[in-house]
C-alpha cells in the first residue's frame, strides 16, 4: 500500500516536499493534486518512470498518452521552440492554471529529444507534445527541488477530483499520495490544440472556449510620461492601422483578438487626452474622445505582448522596475530615436508629433502582422 499524506493536516509541509522529491528523484510514481484533479506524477529522466505510468493514463486518439509538467511559462520554448505568438502569448496568461496545450514539439532544439527513450515515446504523438503547469503549490514547490521536467498521467476519462477516487484506478502502482481532499473545482482541465497561430479546443473543461479566446488577444501597450499626449495618439492611429489590416472598424479591434491600450509612468487616472492630441489623432483617423489617462501598473506589464515606449527614458524606467519584461519592451522608433514630447505646444507641434508617431508605426507594422491573430 502507498503512503497516504493528508496535506490538511500535516504539520511540516516542507518534510512533506522532500518526502515526495525523494520518491520523484527514485523514479517511484506520487498522486498529486491540482485544482481541477488528481494525478499521477514520476520524473521524466528516472529509468523507468514512463513505464510506471504508462498502462495507468486515459488514452485520447492522437495525443501524447502523457503530459508534461513544467515549472514555469518561462520554459515553453525549451520543449516548443517552434511555438507560434498565440502559443506563447496563452502559456504566459493561463499557467499556472487549468489548461493543458497540444504543441508542435517537431523541432530539432527541443529538449524532448534529450530525455529517455521510453519518456520520449509517452510524451509525443503526431509530431505534438501536451504540456501543463498545474496550479497546485505542492506540485510547484517539489518541481523547484526536482531536476528535470515531471511526467503526469490522468487515469480514465473522467478527472478523479478526490485522492480516493485516483487510487482506486491506479490499483496500487504509487509509492505516496498527497491528499489535498476534494479538488478546488472539480471539473477536467480544458485541453487545447496550438496550431499555425490560432487554436481550437480540443476538450472543454473548467475554462471556456470564450474565455480561452480573450486570452488569447494580442495586446499592445503603448507607453508615455502622461498618457494625455503621445501614447493616447499612438494608440488610436495603431487601432486605426489594425483595422485596416484585419479589415474591420476600428472599435471591432478587440472582437478580433487584438487589444491596444496605453499608459503613462506618472498618468494620473481618468484624465481627457489634450484637445490638441485629440484633434491631430483625428486627422490621422485616430479617436480620442472617449479616452481616459492611466498609470502603468505591474497587471498591465504582466499581460503585454508588445510594449513601445516613447523615449528610452520611458524604455529604461520600465525595465528598471519590471526586468522580466525585457523581451516585450522596446522604443517606438525602430531608430531608436525619441518621439517629441508636444505638451504644451500649438497645435502644429502635436501634429508633427502624430506624424512622427504614424511613420513609425507604419514602420513597425511589418514585424506586428505576424503576431496579430489569423482570421
Amino acid at each position: 500500500m502507498p503512503m497516504v499524506i493528508d496535506l490538511r493536516r500535516s504539520e511540516d509541509a516542507r518534510d512533506v516536499v522532500h518526502r515526495a522529491v525523494q520518491a520523484l528523484a527514485e523514479g517511484r510514481a506520487v498522486v498529486f493534486p491540482t485544482e481541477t484533479d488528481y494525478v499521477i506524477a514520476a520524473a521524466a529522466r528516472a529509468a523507468g518512470a514512463a513505464d510506471r505510468l504508462r498502462g495507468l493514463a486515459a488514452t485520447h486518439p492522437d495525443e501524447p498518452l502523457l503530459t508534461l509538467a513544467l515549472k514555469s511559462a518561462d520554459e515553453v520554448l525549451d520543449w516548443a521552440p517552434a511555438m507560434p505568438p498565440i502559443g506563447r502569448r496563452l502559456s504566459r496568461r493561463c499557467w499556472p492554471g487549468p489548461v493543458a496545450m497540444l504543441v508542435p514539439d517537431d523541432h530539432a532544439e527541443s529538449l524532448v529529444y534529450r530525455l529517455p527513450e521510453a519518456s520520449r515515446q509517452a510524451l509525443v504523438n503526431a509530431g505534438r507534445l501536451r504540456l501543463r503547469i498545474p496550479g497546485h503549490p505542492m506540485l510547484a514547490e517539489c518541481m523547484k527541488m526536482l531536476a528535470g521536467p515531471v511526467l503526469l498521467a490522468e487515469p480514465g476519462d473522467a478527472p478523479a477530483v478526490t485522492a480516493a477516487e485516483l487510487m482506486a484506478q491506479a490499483d496500487g502502482a504509487v509509492a505516496l499520495v498527497l491528499d489535498d481532499g476534494r479538488t478546488r473545482y472539480a471539473q477536467p482541465v480544458s485541453t487545447i490544440a496550438v496550431e499555425d497561430n490560432a487554436f481550437r479546443m480540443v476538450r472543454q473543461g473548467v475554462v471556456a472556449e470564450e474565455t480561452v479566446r480573450r486570452l488569447a488577444s494580442l495586446m499592445v501597450l503603448f507607453v508615455c510620461t502622461g498618457n494625455t499626449c503621445r501614447s493616447p495618439m499612438a494608440e488610436a492611429v495603431f487601432r486605426r492601422l489594425v483595422a485596416e489590416q484585419l479589415g474591420c472598424r476600428p472599435d471591432e479591434v478587440d472582437q478580433r483578438g487584438v487589444v491596444v491600450a496605453s499608459a503613462g509612468l506618472a498618468a494620473w487616472g481618468g484624465g481627457p487626452a489634450s484637445a490638441n492630441a485629440v484633434e491631430a489623432a483625428a486627422e490621422l483617423g485616430g479617436d480620442l474622445g472617449g479616452h481616459e489617462s492611466q498609470p502603468l501598473t505591474e497587471a498591465l506589464v504582466r499581460q503585454a505582448d508588445v510594449i513601445l515606449t516613447m523615449t528610452a527614458a520611458h524604455r529604461d524606467a520600465i525595465l528598471g522596475q519590471f526586468p522580466e519584461a525585457g523581451g516585450r519592451v522596446a522604443m517606438l522608433a525602430p531608430d531608436r530615436r525619441d518621439v517629441i514630447d508636444p505638451i504644451g505646444g500649438p497645435l502644429e507641434t502635436y501634429r508633427k508629433c502624430a506624424r512622427q508617431i504614424h511613420g513609425h508605426l507604419v514602420a513597425r507594422m511589418d514585424t506586428l502582422k505576424g503576431d496579430l491573430p489569423r482570421q
